[in-house]
């Protein structure tokens, strides 16, 4: 396991450092030696990060770190002997955790219930609220249909992540959690000096994660009026002014009108992202990066798609994953092409 070893006078405020930028994997305990403390890290880190942060001193190492023993019940603990075991078995594993807000999935057959399960969330997550899912991701504003079950009925939140804090409110605007370490890998690849396109930026996940780390322009374009109000909390809350400049209104009309070309373009709205191809390589630099995401069961069609839209250009793969699962088969994948 990744871990950095510091020296033990500096150990005390290293750690207080780490937690604050969520670096630190709070999972398993720190260890010591005579000289130094070795402490869990989530990832490693590039020795131009641990120099950024006055880490100079410090090393990555890798080595053996124990694991914190949870005390606390799981959700299906809460609810046996109140759910039947089989109806336990129904409910979906994971739920999401967006700064004090829980949002989890129930079967239609659970409705009656829903507010039992509601308030073991809220036991096991000690968050302060908790929805139910009651629509798909739909609209151009890509929202959802929420319903409170359990604490209290607040839908406005700061989440953190890799140590950016974003306001939102999961009622008005769409935001996942599960695509932090994404956001991160995206990060690390990014240079000083460059120009960026987020075209569908939503309150500034990536922005925010690249501008805090990067001396960059960012154009962060999204359709959402709640999601560019939070936007400009978060360039406040996480002091990157004058690197994002947030863009209210329809990707297509914004970008005509800016008319500026791009190092990079990150394209994270998989559901239709491929009909805006054309656009985004209208005005990526030759040799530019774009980041494309696309719900799909394989690599082969987005790869075609980006292609056809390249058509003269040429196309190289930098990198392609699975994101996250969608559905049974379907996953929202990331492919990094540079477009020459």
């Amino acid at each position: 396991m990744i871990g950095l070893e510091v020296p033990k006078k500096e150990a005390d405020g290293i750690r207080r450092m780490l937690l604050e930028k969520n670096l630190l994997n709070v999972h398993f305990k720190i260890k010591r030696s005579h000289e130094y403390v070795y402490l869990p890290l989530h990832y490693s880190l590039k020795e131009s990060a641990l120099k950024e942060m006055g880490l100079s001193k410090c090393n990555i190492v890798e080595t053996e770190f124990e694991e914190f023993v949870q005390n606390s019940k799981s959700l299906k603990e809460y609810l046996i002997g109140k759910i039947s075991l089989e109806k336990i078995e129904e409910l979906k594993k994971s739920f999401d955790i967006i700064g004090d807000v829980v949002i989890l999935e129930i079967p239609g057959d659970l409705e009656e219930e829903k507010h039992l399960i509601g308030k073991a969330a809220l036991q096991v997550t000690k968050r302060k609220s908790v929805y139910r899912k009651k629509s798909e991701i739909k609209g151009v504003v890509r929202t959802r249909e929420l319903e409170h079950l359990a604490g209290d009925d607040f839908s406005e939140t700061i989440h953190q992540e890799f140590g950016s804090r974003l306001k939102l409110d999961v009622r008005k605007v769409y935001f996942s959690p599960r695509l932090a370490t994404e956001r991160n890998r995206i990060v690390d690849q990014v240079q000083n000096g460059e120009i960026i396109i987020d075209m569908f930026a939503g309150v500034g996940p990536f922005a925010v994660a690249i501008a805090r780390k990067r001396e960059v322009r960012i154009y962060a374009i999204d359709i959402n009026p709640e999601a560019i109000n939070y936007l400009m909390e978060n360039i406040k809350l996480n002091r990157v002014d004058g690197k994002i400049k947030p863009l209210l209104g329809d990707v297509n009309e914004v970008l005509d009108h800016l008319n500026i070309h791009a190092d990079r373009i990150i394209m994270n709205l998989p559901g239709s992202s491929w009909e805006f191809l054309p656009l985004s390589l209208k005005y990526l630099k030759p040799g530019g990066v774009l980041h494309y995401y696309q719900f799909s069961r394989d690599f082969d069609e987005p790869v075609e798609r980006v292609k056809k839209a390249a058509h003269l250009r040429q196309v190289k793969i930098l990198d392609k994953r699975r994101v996250k699962s969608r559905s049974p088969g379907v996953w929202h994948v990331g492919i990094d092409f540079i477009i020459f």
